[in-house]
């Protein structure tokens, strides 16, 4: 019997999402990648299809995670970014061997090294984790309000003002959290709906 994951939280920038295969980091937090298959599995639903994971590869993989999430916090705060952070997204950065390529649809896609490595895979999320941290993408980062979440995550709104990570997760979940007391507040001052 196959035990049950958490579900993947998969966004539009890819270096992002990444760092949101570990949830509720101020709170009880959420591995969505706990085992190597789940790597290959996230990989494959972001493009980035290997052949197979190590325990040493999603050693490598989760330090990558938390570099990015560490640099791509300090980058929301305005604070110098983490020096043993900066190293590791560099390093795996340059330790791949992929190419962006054209489709006939005109969409980049990535091409791995022909045996698909995870090291492959990982340089594509440095590669982006660099792009977006160092400011060359129209966006900004920032940091999830919920006080449980507290993600990093790149807003790309008009306005630049979004709160969460996911409006379907935490903006939910702190929409109800804010419905639920008022709601209570009501109740012990007798006030009407």
């Amino acid at each position: 019997m196959r035990a049950e994951f958490p579900a993947f939280r998969l966004g539009k920038v890819l270096a992002t999402s990444f760092t949101a295969t570990l949830t509720e980091r101020q709170g009880d937090p959420v591995e969505r990648i706990p085992v190597p298959r789940r790597l290959v599995d996230w990989l494959a639903a972001s493009g980035l299809a290997v052949d197979s994971c190590t325990p040493a590869q999603l050693d490598l993989a989760r330090e990558l995670r938390e570099s990015i999430h560490a640099a791509a916090t300090a980058a929301a705060l305005q604070e110098a970014l983490p020096a043993a952070a900066v190293q590791v997204i560099n390093d795996r950065s340059a330790q791949g061997r992929a190419a962006a390529v054209l489709t006939a649809e005109g969409e980049r896609r990535w091409r791995l090294g022909s045996t698909s490595c995870v090291e492959d895979a990982l340089s594509v999320i440095a590669a982006d984790a660099i792009s977006v941290i160092a400011g060359e993408r129209d966006g900004k980062l920032a940091l999830c309000a919920s006080p449980t979440c507290r993600a990093a995550f790149f807003d790309t709104s008009q306005s630049r003002t979004r709160k969460w990570c996911d409006m379907n997760t935490c903006g939910n979940r702190q929409k109800k959290a804010r419905f639920n007391a008022n709601a209570d507040q009501r109740k012990n001052t007798g006030a009407a709906p």
